[in-house]
């Protein structure tokens, strides 16, 4: 029906806001989609170089694997318009796309634009969550973990704090663009799944031993492409390129520099004053991850507090996560868990009506947190934190548990200590390949004389996390 297509109102005529919404929502909706090869690109260069290619494998197949769950029954689980009063889980009004095409449009945004732009979330939420593997998990049991993972934690999260029926939502949680269903599930997904899988080789140790990144090049790449979707990502959520959407991103870009230069500098005085890569990047992410459930609500100044005490807690996770022995390799928990744990708390203290209010007509009016007098609404974070972190930490030790007793899902390879194949299936960079075999007939390529050179250059003293400038 005319009434119902983008950019006409109910008489057919043109509705110029509905276009712009729609436009901005895709745009939106494309940059977010850039944080999944970010993400891939980020864990593959912290990742040792025998597990690069599967953590860049997993990030993409997380695409199509999180694509398939949102189009069967994702989406209407997590918003479909009635939960059948419990506020839990979502019906099935929308499986398969079903009634997506007549259904009213939600905040003059038709409903097939809200599924894409909704399914990027999920996507990263999934892709960020599977670098809890670290590398070490067969690939088929990751990829049907994740299946049933967005399935029975995402989506029930995202009903929780975004569906309007949702529990959390009705109580008055804040959480602006995924502060509780992206980083808190996956952070402790990410957890549960690399205490699961159990230390590496050489983390058994009474002293550890430690791993260098990849590539850290790879690092700073993976970085500016999540850097640059984050905008999609916080300003999208917005809904229409009102000023609430730019303020969003002013806010994301402020605290990702605020977090970027306290984790910064507090590598550089516990590492010897030398400048860290690796912490550079470390923070900004953190600083993003803190300001996600709250950038739609708090002023900007309050970004950069939010942003710098992110990159000092996330920066303390992972030194506690080193002294405690915990094999997360990728840093997923202590960035994504404690830092989404962070912004959530944080939102209860500097949310503003006046800032969400400058995305009206499209929002709904809200309380406020502490700043205008609104005691309740840290309660409600802490809730919320408190209910989305075991949810996903008990479901997702029950689903994995479960899936290494099914034959031919077990999680982990009998033996990950071959070096000519990568453990999952799949051959190592090309140019390793060939190095190996030009060795063993007597030849050495170009490639690997150079990162031979590249290797015996390197400072034994530089820390682990990264590459150091002096």
């Amino acid at each position: 029906m005319p009434g119902n297509q983008v950019g006409t109102d109910g008489a057919g005529a043109v509705d110029v806001a509905a276009l712009a919404n729609a436009a901005w929502v895709g745009a939106s909706s494309v940059l977010i989609w850039m944080m999944v090869p970010g993400a891939g690109l980020l864990y593959a260069g912290l990742s040792r170089r025998r597990h690069a290619l599967a953590m860049l494998w997993a990030s993409i197949m997380a695409v199509t694997v999180v694509s398939l769950q949102w189009f069967a029954w994702g989406y209407t689980l997590a918003f479909a318009p009635a939960t059948r009063g419990n506020g839990f889980l979502g019906t099935l009004h929308y499986a398969g796309m079903y009634h997506v095409l007549d259904a009213a449009p939600k905040r003059a945004l038709p409903t097939a634009a809200d599924v894409l732009f909704q399914g990027m979330f999920a996507m990263v939420a999934g892709t960020l969550m599977i670098g809890g593997s670290g590398g070490h998990a067969r690939l088929l049991p990751m990829l049907v973990f994740l299946f049933w993972w967005v399935t029975l934690v995402y989506c029930p999260v995202a009903c929780w704090t975004w569906n309007a029926d949702g529990w959390l939502a009705r109580m008055g949680v804040l959480d602006y663009a995924g502060g509780g269903p992206v980083h808190l599930t996956s952070g402790h997904a990410a957890l549960v799944y690399a205490l699961i899988l159990d230390s590496r080789r050489g983390r058994r140790a009474r002293r550890p031993r430690k791993f260098r990144p990849h590539s850290v090049t790879m690092v700073v790449l993976g970085t500016v492409f999540m850097w640059f979707g984050w905008f999609g990502f916080n300003g999208g959520t917005a809904g229409s390129p009102t000023a609430l959407a730019f303020y969003g991103c002013v806010s994301s870009n402020l605290a990702a520099g605020c977090g970027a230069i306290v984790w910064l500098f507090l590598d550089y005085f516990r590492y010897g004053k030398k400048w860290t890569v690796v912490g550079l990047c470390s923070g900004a992410i953190s600083g993003l991850v803190a300001i996600t459930p709250a950038a739609g609500y708090v002023p900007a100044w309050a970004s950069v507090a939010i942003g710098a005490f992110a990159g000092f807690s996330c920066n303390f996770a992972v030194a506690i996560k080193i002294v405690l022995g915990i094999d997360d390799g990728l840093d997923v928990y202590a960035i994504h868990g404690v830092g989404g744990a962070v912004g959530s708390a944080m939102t209860g203290l500097f949310a503003c009506k006046y800032v969400n209010a400058s995305g009206a007509p499209y929002v709904r009016p809200i309380e406020g947190g502490w700043l205008e007098r609104n005691w309740a609404q840290l309660g409600y974070q802490v809730v919320a934190i408190l209910s989305i972190s075991a949810w996903s930490a008990i479901v997702t030790a029950l689903l994995l548990l479960l899936l290494d007793r099914i034959p031919y899902l077990r999680l982990r390879p009998a033996a990950d200590e071959q070096e000519d194949v990568d453990i999952h299936g799949i051959n190592l960079f090309d140019n390793d390949v060939h190095d190996r075999v030009a060795e063993k007939i007597g030849v050495t390529s170009h490639a690997a004389s150079t990162s031979r050179d590249q290797e015996a250059a390197k400072p034994r003293e530089t820390p682990e996390l990264d590459a150091v400038v002096s």
